[in-house]
């Protein structure tokens, strides 16, 4: 059985082959992260194991890549990039990679919310262009943050938080217990929240979840931070809210279009601060991922 590893960034390569056993399958890396969709059947080759980062998989391209079964996607948002039902009618089963950098995105999202709550971002665009930037920033020791989902990545952020003295409230589709974090309803948690945190997996129940009825009952002056998904924020509510002062900062990792175009309405507000979809981009996390994609591959190959 043969893999390609399709879209291999040149760190997630060298990670990649230094972790690769003797006994294990063939997978061929392919060096280039900006592979279009219709050009993966070639780069596929009759492979069964497509490996998968960032490279979107339509059903129309999948119906051509002759002899694949298995896709392991690098993460757990693979449905921004396919669709797993349609592709399982096909044969192909998804794999996803859970946990790998829980304290990457953690770490990330606080540092969103840090940034957001000083103006960091938009003092370091003024003073660059010989502006002396001044103005009060939020303090958020004895804030609440608000956690919106709770699975590995927000039990790290409560952490973090709760060391930082913020009071730590969440809700979650399913119950769920954490030591110090008070659960609530939804309602509730967008009423108390001086920050809200997204932190869902993107499908048909979250996608637009974070309606604009949602962010019009948010507290006025509230910081927004996402490393969930983009398409889980109704984004022209939430550009509407920027605006009006409704939300006083949006930390953003994740945008409904990636990579963000130059001239989208969010890189024109000073009261936005932006990330490339890199919240994840940690040495530690890429090897923690590298290994988990091992590992599908092994267990594949063994059935």
């Amino acid at each position: 059985m043969r893999g390609v590893f399709v879209d291999a960034s040149e760190s997630l390569a060298v990670i990649f082959e230094r972790l690769q056993k003797p006994d294990d399958p063939r997978v061929r890396i392919h060096r280039d992260p900006d592979v279009t969709p219709d050009q993966l059947p070639k780069v596929l080759d009759g492979a069964e194991i497509a490996i998968v980062d960032h490279t979107a998989l339509p059903i129309d391209v999948a119906k051509n890549c002759a002899g694949l079964k298995h896709v392991v996607f690098l993460g757990t948002g693979a449905r921004s990039y396919m669709n797993p039902e349609a592709l399982a009618e096909l044969g192909i089963a998804v794999h996803l990679i859970k946990g790998y950098g829980d304290t990457a995105v953690a770490e990330a999202a606080i540092a969103l919310m840090w940034a957001s709550a000083r103006g960091i971002a938009e003092m370091d665009r003024e003073m660059r262009a010989g502006n002396w930037l001044r103005d009060d920033g939020m303090q958020l020791t004895g804030k609440t943050l608000g956690l919106i989902g709770f699975g590995g990545i927000a039990a790290e952020v409560a952490r973090i938080a709760l060391g930082s003295g913020m009071r730590v409230i969440a809700w979650n589709r399913s119950p769920k217990q954490h030591p110090k974090v008070e659960f609530v309803d939804l309602d509730e948690l967008l009423t108390e929240s001086d920050v809200v945190s997204i932190h869902l997996l993107l499908n048909d129940e979250t996608r637009g979840l974070i309606s604009r009825a949602c962010i019009e009952a948010m507290k006025p002056g509230v910081i927004l931070v996402n490393t969930a998904r983009g398409a889980i924020v109704d984004e022209q509510a939430m550009i509407d809210a920027l605006k009006s002062g409704q939300i006083r900062h949006a930390g953003l990792d994740v945008f409904n279009i990636e990579p963000l175009p130059a001239d989208h309405p969010l890189t024109k507000l000073p009261n936005v601060t932006l990330s490339a979809h890199s919240a994840f981009r940690t040495p530690e996390a890429s090897e923690n991922l590298m290994q988990a994609a091992w590992e599908h591959c092994r267990r594949i190959v063994k059935g």
